[in-house]
Protein backbone atom coordinates (compact mmCIF):
# COMPACT_ATOMS: atom_id res chain seq x y z
CA UNK A 1 0.00 0.00 0.00
CA UNK A 2 1.46 3.05 -1.28
CA UNK A 3 0.13 6.25 1.26
CA UNK A 4 -0.26 9.69 -0.25
CA UNK A 5 -0.22 11.02 3.32
CA UNK A 6 2.51 10.31 5.87
CA UNK A 7 1.51 7.67 8.44
CA UNK A 8 1.97 8.48 12.15
CA UNK A 9 1.58 5.90 15.05
CA UNK A 10 0.90 7.46 18.71
CA UNK A 11 1.04 5.33 21.39
CA UNK A 12 -1.20 5.91 24.32
CA UNK A 13 -3.36 8.35 21.74
CA UNK A 14 -6.75 7.49 23.24
CA UNK A 15 -6.39 9.97 25.96
CA UNK A 16 -5.34 13.62 26.91
CA UNK A 17 -1.88 14.62 25.36
CA UNK A 18 -1.62 11.91 22.80
CA UNK A 19 -5.76 12.14 21.94
CA UNK A 20 -4.69 15.60 21.44
CA UNK A 21 -1.28 15.17 18.83
CA UNK A 22 -4.00 12.40 17.12
CA UNK A 23 -6.59 14.50 16.21
CA UNK A 24 -4.05 17.83 15.54
CA UNK A 25 -1.94 15.79 13.05
CA UNK A 26 -4.82 14.28 11.37
CA UNK A 27 -6.05 18.12 10.64
CA UNK A 28 -2.92 18.46 9.48
CA UNK A 29 -2.39 16.16 6.60
CA UNK A 30 -1.50 12.84 8.33
CA UNK A 31 -2.66 9.56 8.86
CA UNK A 32 -2.71 7.90 12.11
CA UNK A 33 -2.84 5.32 13.84
CA UNK A 34 -4.19 5.58 17.66
CA UNK A 35 -2.84 3.29 19.86
CA UNK A 36 -4.87 2.18 23.47
CA UNK A 37 -4.20 -0.17 26.09
CA UNK A 38 -7.97 -0.60 27.64
CA UNK A 39 -10.33 1.99 26.46
CA UNK A 40 -11.60 0.90 23.40
CA UNK A 41 -14.36 3.89 23.03
CA UNK A 42 -12.15 6.40 23.86
CA UNK A 43 -10.05 5.34 21.02
CA UNK A 44 -13.17 4.92 18.65
CA UNK A 45 -14.28 8.92 19.78
CA UNK A 46 -10.36 10.06 18.47
CA UNK A 47 -10.18 7.71 15.38
CA UNK A 48 -13.53 9.43 14.69
CA UNK A 49 -11.95 13.17 14.91
CA UNK A 50 -9.17 11.83 13.26
CA UNK A 51 -11.56 11.08 10.30
CA UNK A 52 -13.64 13.98 10.35
CA UNK A 53 -10.50 15.97 9.79
CA UNK A 54 -10.18 13.75 6.66
CA UNK A 55 -7.45 11.61 7.79
CA UNK A 56 -7.70 7.44 7.63
CA UNK A 57 -7.35 6.48 11.02
CA UNK A 58 -7.40 2.83 13.13
CA UNK A 59 -7.67 2.28 17.10
CA UNK A 60 -4.99 -0.44 17.89
CA UNK A 61 -4.86 -2.02 20.95
CA UNK A 62 -1.88 -2.86 23.09
CA UNK A 63 0.14 -2.45 25.75
CA UNK A 64 3.51 -0.72 25.56
CA UNK A 65 5.27 -2.32 28.30
CA UNK A 66 4.70 -5.78 26.09
CA UNK A 67 7.21 -6.14 23.64
CA UNK A 68 4.74 -9.19 21.66
CA UNK A 69 1.95 -6.26 21.51
CA UNK A 70 4.43 -3.38 20.50
CA UNK A 71 5.21 -5.85 17.73
CA UNK A 72 1.90 -6.31 16.94
CA UNK A 73 1.07 -2.53 16.75
CA UNK A 74 3.60 -1.63 14.69
CA UNK A 75 2.90 -4.38 12.07
CA UNK A 76 -1.31 -3.55 12.71
CA UNK A 77 -0.47 0.13 11.82
CA UNK A 78 1.29 -0.84 8.85
CA UNK A 79 -0.92 -2.92 7.26
CA UNK A 80 -4.14 -0.78 7.88
CA UNK A 81 -2.52 2.32 6.72
CA UNK A 82 0.57 1.90 4.85
CA UNK A 83 4.53 2.53 6.16
CA UNK A 84 5.20 4.52 9.01
CA UNK A 85 6.91 7.49 8.35
CA UNK A 86 6.50 9.49 11.97
CA UNK A 87 6.24 7.64 15.68
CA UNK A 88 4.99 9.47 18.78
CA UNK A 89 6.44 7.44 21.72
CA UNK A 90 3.70 8.85 24.42
CA UNK A 91 2.53 6.14 26.54
CA UNK A 92 3.15 6.65 30.04
CA UNK A 93 2.20 6.54 33.46
CA UNK A 94 2.89 7.31 37.18
CA UNK A 95 1.44 5.53 39.63
CA UNK A 96 -0.38 6.75 42.75
CA UNK A 97 2.09 9.39 44.46
CA UNK A 98 4.16 9.03 47.67
CA UNK A 99 7.60 9.85 49.02
CA UNK A 100 9.97 7.66 47.51
CA UNK A 101 10.98 5.50 51.24
CA UNK A 102 7.07 4.86 51.20
CA UNK A 103 6.62 3.96 47.74
CA UNK A 104 4.95 0.64 46.88
CA UNK A 105 7.89 -1.49 45.11
CA UNK A 106 5.16 -2.78 42.12
CA UNK A 107 4.36 0.82 41.63
CA UNK A 108 7.80 2.03 40.82
CA UNK A 109 8.56 -1.56 38.71
CA UNK A 110 4.98 -0.66 36.76
CA UNK A 111 6.02 3.10 36.03
CA UNK A 112 9.49 1.40 34.62
CA UNK A 113 8.18 -1.35 32.85
CA UNK A 114 6.05 0.99 30.85
CA UNK A 115 8.00 4.31 30.94
CA UNK A 116 11.57 3.02 30.32
CA UNK A 117 11.49 -0.63 29.27
CA UNK A 118 8.50 -0.36 27.00
CA UNK A 119 9.46 3.30 25.57
CA UNK A 120 13.08 1.93 24.52
CA UNK A 121 11.24 -1.49 23.05
CA UNK A 122 8.66 1.28 21.14
CA UNK A 123 12.08 3.21 19.81
CA UNK A 124 13.38 0.44 18.80
CA UNK A 125 10.32 -0.88 16.75
CA UNK A 126 10.09 2.40 15.63
CA UNK A 127 13.69 2.65 14.35
CA UNK A 128 13.52 -0.35 12.50
CA UNK A 129 9.78 0.71 10.80
CA UNK A 130 11.38 4.34 9.65
CA UNK A 131 14.69 2.93 8.48
CA UNK A 132 12.49 0.39 6.54
CA UNK A 133 10.73 3.05 4.99
CA UNK A 134 13.62 4.45 3.29
CA UNK A 135 11.94 6.34 0.55
CA UNK A 136 9.95 8.07 3.01
CA UNK A 137 10.39 12.26 3.89
CA UNK A 138 10.99 13.63 7.49
CA UNK A 139 10.91 10.73 8.69
CA UNK A 140 10.57 11.70 12.72
CA UNK A 141 9.92 10.55 16.07
CA UNK A 142 8.75 12.26 19.13
CA UNK A 143 9.44 11.13 22.39
CA UNK A 144 7.15 12.21 25.35
CA UNK A 145 9.34 12.75 28.13
CA UNK A 146 8.67 15.45 31.48
CA UNK A 147 9.89 18.50 32.84
CA UNK A 148 9.66 15.99 35.73
CA UNK A 149 13.33 14.90 34.86
CA UNK A 150 14.41 18.75 35.49
CA UNK A 151 12.80 19.00 39.05
CA UNK A 152 13.01 15.59 40.17
CA UNK A 153 9.14 15.28 41.59
CA UNK A 154 10.33 15.38 45.29
CA UNK A 155 7.58 14.41 47.75
CA UNK A 156 5.73 12.68 44.95
CA UNK A 157 7.13 10.25 41.78
CA UNK A 158 11.11 10.45 42.53
CA UNK A 159 10.91 7.31 40.18
CA UNK A 160 8.60 9.13 37.18
CA UNK A 161 10.58 12.20 37.45
CA UNK A 162 13.99 9.11 37.18
CA UNK A 163 12.07 7.21 34.12
CA UNK A 164 11.62 10.66 31.92
CA UNK A 165 15.44 11.46 32.79
CA UNK A 166 15.60 7.62 30.69
CA UNK A 167 13.37 9.15 27.95
CA UNK A 168 15.85 12.43 27.74
CA UNK A 169 18.98 9.93 27.43
CA UNK A 170 17.21 8.05 25.30
CA UNK A 171 16.54 10.64 23.00
CA UNK A 172 20.02 11.98 22.44
CA UNK A 173 21.50 8.46 21.89
CA UNK A 174 18.79 7.54 19.15
CA UNK A 175 19.31 11.27 17.44
CA UNK A 176 22.77 10.60 16.83
CA UNK A 177 22.40 6.52 16.18
CA UNK A 178 19.47 7.45 12.94
CA UNK A 179 20.54 11.34 12.12
CA UNK A 180 23.13 9.60 9.35
CA UNK A 181 19.88 8.20 8.08
CA UNK A 182 17.70 11.23 7.54
CA UNK A 183 15.70 9.92 10.82
CA UNK A 184 15.39 13.19 13.25
CA UNK A 185 14.69 12.71 17.03
CA UNK A 186 13.38 14.61 19.43
CA UNK A 187 11.54 15.16 22.66
CA UNK A 188 9.07 17.22 24.39
CA UNK A 189 8.74 17.57 27.88
CA UNK A 190 5.51 18.47 29.28
CA UNK A 191 4.64 20.57 32.26
CA UNK A 192 1.70 20.63 34.49
CA UNK A 193 -0.87 19.43 31.96
CA UNK A 194 -4.90 19.04 32.63
CA UNK A 195 -5.53 15.45 31.54
CA UNK A 196 -6.96 12.47 33.73
CA UNK A 197 -3.54 11.24 34.03
CA UNK A 198 -3.64 12.64 37.96
CA UNK A 199 -7.06 10.55 38.51
CA UNK A 200 -6.69 7.61 36.57
CA UNK A 201 -2.79 7.08 37.39
CA UNK A 202 -2.01 9.43 40.18
CA UNK A 203 -4.90 8.98 42.26
CA UNK A 204 -5.17 12.60 42.77
CA UNK A 205 -7.67 14.49 40.56
CA UNK A 206 -7.31 17.75 42.52
CA UNK A 207 -3.32 17.85 41.68
CA UNK A 208 -3.28 20.65 39.09
CA UNK A 209 -5.13 22.83 40.86
CA UNK A 210 -2.92 21.99 44.20
CA UNK A 211 0.18 22.33 41.65
CA UNK A 212 -0.88 25.70 39.33
CA UNK A 213 -0.22 28.23 41.68
CA UNK A 214 3.33 27.11 42.03
CA UNK A 215 3.58 27.46 37.73
CA UNK A 216 4.92 30.95 36.71
CA UNK A 217 2.12 31.01 34.47
CA UNK A 218 -0.22 30.23 37.02
CA UNK A 219 -2.18 27.36 34.97
CA UNK A 220 -1.79 24.47 33.97
CA UNK A 221 -1.35 23.59 30.24
CA UNK A 222 -4.13 22.48 28.00
CA UNK A 223 -3.40 19.19 26.26
CA UNK A 224 -3.71 21.04 22.96
CA UNK A 225 -0.64 23.58 24.14
CA UNK A 226 1.79 20.45 24.15
CA UNK A 227 0.70 18.68 21.04
CA UNK A 228 1.42 22.12 18.99
CA UNK A 229 5.12 21.97 19.96
CA UNK A 230 4.78 17.70 19.23
CA UNK A 231 3.78 18.75 15.67
CA UNK A 232 6.52 21.38 15.35
CA UNK A 233 9.07 18.48 15.98
CA UNK A 234 7.00 16.40 13.77
CA UNK A 235 6.96 18.76 10.47
CA UNK A 236 9.81 19.57 8.02
CA UNK A 237 9.80 23.03 9.89
CA UNK A 238 11.73 21.50 12.37
CA UNK A 239 14.36 19.79 9.44
CA UNK A 240 17.61 20.78 11.40
CA UNK A 241 16.43 19.76 15.39
CA UNK A 242 18.30 16.60 16.43
CA UNK A 243 18.50 15.70 19.94
CA UNK A 244 16.52 18.34 21.22
CA UNK A 245 14.03 17.96 24.46
CA UNK A 246 11.45 21.11 23.96
CA UNK A 247 10.65 21.98 27.58
CA UNK A 248 6.51 23.31 27.34
CA UNK A 249 6.23 23.84 31.41
CA UNK A 250 4.82 27.30 31.59
CA UNK A 251 8.37 28.62 33.43
CA UNK A 252 8.78 26.20 35.61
Amino acid sequence: MTATRPVLLVTGGSRGIGAAICTMAAGRGYDVAVNYQNDAGAAAKVVAACEAAGARAVALKGDMASEADITHVFAEAKAALGPLSHVVNNAGITGPGSKLADADPQVIRTCIDVNVTGAILVAREAARALLANDGAKNRTIVNISSIAAGLGSPDEFVWYAASKGAIDSLTIGLAKELAPAGIRVNAVAPGMTETDIHALSSGEPGRVARIAPTIPLRRAAQPEEIAEAVLFALSAAASYMVGSIIKVGGGR
